[in-house]
């Protein structure tokens, strides 16, 4: 079967950069699926993304589908035929269906006798054909955060389409896209002339032609020559750029043909804070900022120029020009803030709403007090914490209502302004860290709180939220979680975590539920699908740490609002899991309980009345063993414990060998199934080790 080379460019006006990866994405698992479903073979695919221009390379597609027989088998010869041997209702609709005739009918031989069929010879579409569905159906279909329409056409997109180019082979593929003609011209760098048109005759120069007119179409080679621009800015100084993966991302799909240029500012600026400094240069101008081998802000910075590395000086000035206004914007909100202390923000607190049922933030600060004050009081916080843990949780929504963070412009500081503007007002460093974890895990992959005082802080500003939102009948689901209330909750529990907090959530949920009494549609509304959801977080927890599932279900029956102490039990199950000794403990522990599964009357164990020695002896380790465990059970020491019971599985597993259980004389055989569920209850403190899957059981 002949193949070509297949090229696509969508050309456009400059598309945002958080629009590109999406797209791109897209349109290549359009065109794989697309293929795929048409049975078109293919070597290799290819996408190119810039500002300007979406495309997709790919190569030795076959140039036509492969022609198709298709057999098709219909009713029964005797259903498709009458007494007269005329073609019945069933036999004429199978034709219909099958788009054939009555003389392409034959027989054919099944288990059940007889069979009508035909075949159908399908003669393979040319691809160039289905080509032209697919592009048209991938530009209809692409969805973004925002879209627009322009002139008269009909189509929603980011941006305006400006030009179209489809090359099959070397050939244009003709095609008209809501007025839009396909050809082989695409363009080049703005920076040249706003006209740029560059013909491309072969798919091979695609690439070369391009960078011949500063369009470098590879999104990997782009960022690569990026990388390598800023690294050779610095290779002879002791300077190097903050490292910013993200914006690393982001500058790439910001150029079509990058230049690395430093720049600077007035030292003047480096008396703001340093994330003032950085969040002004890589959130609002997408520039780099650099460090000084100590780590230290410098006043210089990096930015990525689209234009005549000629004019590089030019544009500096342009940059610089910029920066230095936003910096003296920062300052000005900087110095009216630190003019008054942060607790004279507070009261402005009352001007902004949390969410309408649940009031506003200062109504959530004095919440978080009453919040802050049951945690402290449950982990035996000393008194030192707990006033610096109140003491921030009145301060930590105070910068929110600042110059910095009111005027929209440094949003994403929130916390760290907070922490700032303590210092600055004489706060303790204890409340400043304090507000500023507050809000820390912010993501995935973020930090914990350090501070004893900002966990407890970070626990019921978190605690607060989830409670409340869900309580006012705001439920996130598999698709919709506007507040964050799922990466909320993992937060609290992270921080339990890591933290060791003997700390009942059940109780946290009940005690912030009371708080909040009378924001709620009725009392209590809700509670219980927050208590489940609590749970859900647990169990994510556990799999963070690479617990088993079944190690996960074996735990999660105790108690999963002590999550320190449910956490200990789940690694050191983990940790026994693989023994030999302990799979053997397993299926004996299986069979105890189910043996006793059915069995409704429990009561006290009748010493006189077990006879024979391996009883016996299974019994007085018993009672011997159920001293042990309630002693380490006190330390938590799971792993002692886990040993003590691997070592009387051994007697467990003789008592089996020689004892039978279900004697026919009642009284002996319900002793023995009090025994059984006394051993069962013993174990089931530790764990339901029923729930451990063992491959060789049988």
């Amino acid at each position: 079967m002949p193949i070509k080379d297949f090229l696509l460019e969508l050309g456009v006006e400059e598309i945002p950069a958080g629009y590109i990866a999406a797209a791109i994405n897209k349109i290549e698992e359009h065109f794989r699926k697309g293929l795929a479903a048409k049975k078109l073979s293919f070597s290799n695919l290819k996408t190119f993304s810039t500002p300007r221009r979406f495309a997709i390379k790919i190569t030795d597609l076959q140039t036509k589908q492969s022609d198709e027989i298709i057999e098709r088998i219909g009713p029964a010869k005797t259903a498709a035929y009458d007494a007269e041997g005329n073609l019945t209702k069933a036999a004429l609709g199978f034709l219909r269906g099958a788009n054939a005739n009555p003389e392409d009918i034959f027989l054919v031989e099944s288990t059940k006798g007889e069979k009508i069929a035909v075949k159908k010879e399908i003669a393979g579409q040319e691809t160039a054909e289905i080509i032209k569905q697919l592009i048209v159906e991938i530009i209809e279909n692409i969805s973004f955060p925002k879209s627009m329409k322009w002139g008269s056409s009909s189509l929603n997109f980011a941006r305006p389409i400006r030009w179209l180019l489809v090359l099959f082979g070397n050939e244009v593929i003709p095609l008209d896209f809501q007025g839009i003609q396909s050809n082989n011209i695409s363009f080049g760098n703005r920076w040249q002339r706003l006209e740029n048109p560059v013909e491309i005759n072969s798919i091979e120069e695609y690439e070369e032609k391009l960078e011949s007119v500063f369009v470098i179409a590879d999104r990997d080679k782009r960022k690569t020559l990026i990388q390598k621009q800023i690294d050779e800015l610095f290779s002879n100084t002791n300077d190097q750029i903050v490292t910013d993966e993200n914006l690393l991302e982001i500058v790439t799909d910001l150029v079509e043909y990058p230049t690395a240029v430093i720049a600077n500012f007035s030292e003047n600026y480096l008396q703001l804070p340093q994330k003032v400094i950085t969040s002004t240069l890589s959130q609002h101008q997408k520039y780099f900022a650099v460090q000084d081998a100590k780590g230290d802000i410098t006043n210089k910075f990096v930015f990525i120029s689209n234009g005549d590395k000629k004019y590089s000086e030019l544009i500096k000035l342009g940059n610089e020009k910029v920066i230095t206004a936003r910096l003296e914007d920062a300052g000005f909100f900087f110095k009216e803030d630190t003019s008054v202390s942060l607790e004279s923000f507070v009261p402005k607190l009352a001007e902004v709403t949390f969410q309408e049922q649940l009031g506003s933030l200062l109504e959530k600060t004095e919440r978080l007090k009453n919040i802050v004050d049951f945690i402290s009081k449950k982990i035996n916080a000393n008194t030192e914490i707990n006033v610096s843990a109140q003491r921030a949780a009145f301060l930590c929504k105070a910068d929110l209502v600042t110059q910095m963070l009111g005027e929209k412009e440094f949003t994403k500081l929130q916390g760290y302004m907070g922490r700032e503007y303590a210092v600055k007002s004489g706060e303790s460093l204890e409340v400043a860290k304090a507000i500023y974890e507050h809000y820390l895990p912010r993501g995935e992959r973020d930090e914990l709180p350090a501070s004893i005082a900002g966990a407890i802080l970070a626990i019921a500003d978190k605690m607060d939220t989830v409670c409340g939102i869900i309580g006012v009948d705001m439920i996130p689901t598999g698709s919709r979680d506007p507040f964050a209330l799922r990466r909320a909750a993992n937060g609290i529990v992270q921080t339990i975590d890591k933290f060791d907090f003997e700390l009942n959530l059940s109780d946290l949920i009940y005690s912030t539920f009371k708080v909040l009494k009378d924001k709620l549609p009725k009392e209590n509304n809700n509670l219980e699908f927050v208590i489940d959801f609590f749970k859900q977080r647990v169990e994510w927890l556990l799999k963070q740490k690479d617990i088993d599932y079944d190690v996960i279900e074996s735990v999660m029956h105790i108690d999963h609002n002590n999550i320190p102490d449910l956490v200990h039990r789940a690694l050191a199950l983990q940790n026994f899991k693989k023994r030999e000794d302990f799979i053997k403990l397993v299926l004996g522990f299986k069979r105890v309980s189910n043996i006793i599964s059915e069995v409704k009357n429990i009561t006290e164990i009748q010493p006189e009345l077990l006879s024979e020695k391996s009883e016996l002896k299974l019994y007085k380790e018993y009672l011997i063993l159920f001293a042990q465990t309630n002693d380490l059970l006190i330390s938590k020491s799971y792993e002692q414990i886990l040993e003590k019971l691997v070592k009387y599985g051994k007697t467990i597993d003789r008592f089996f060998d020689d004892v039978l259980v279900n004697v026919d004389e009642e009284a002996i055989r319900s002793n023995r199934y009090n025994l059984l569920f006394k051993i069962r209850a013993l174990f089931l403190q530790v764990a339901d080790i029923s729930k451990i899957v063992v491959d060789n059981e049988k």
